[in-house]
């Protein structure tokens, strides 16, 4: 029960100090979900396009707050932003490769 009430405070605490955050986990870890739904089961393509287009939006998300709200960690979340882009990039090709080239 007390592990249950720290979570639910620090989910709290994050989500009335800092917002774009709670978004960008919130949006990383349905990606992470349609992304493994997809992996599962290769022929539902739609996850793997949903869980792109929530890794690009976070990506995007953490890239602007960056931008305005400089931090001490900037390098590694330009890092993150690159790595992010370039694995939702990689899955776009893949899609278009296997499903629109070879229909």
């Amino acid at each position: 029960m007390r592990a249950g009430r720290s979570w639910w405070r620090n989910l709290v605490f994050l989500i009335d100090h800092n917002p774009p955050a709670f978004v960008e986990y919130l949006m990383m870890s349905f990606a992470v979900a349609f992304g493994m739904r997809w992996f599962f089961s290769r022929d539902e393509w739609p996850y793997l396009v949903i869980s792109s287009s929530f890794i690009i939006g976070s990506a995007i998300s953490m890239w602007v707050r960056e931008m305005l709200l400089p931090s001490p960690r900037k390098p590694e979340v330009v890092v993150s932003v690159i790595l992010l882009l370039a694995y939702s990039l990689y899955s776009f090709v893949f899609l278009a490769k296997t499903y629109v080239f070879y229909r």
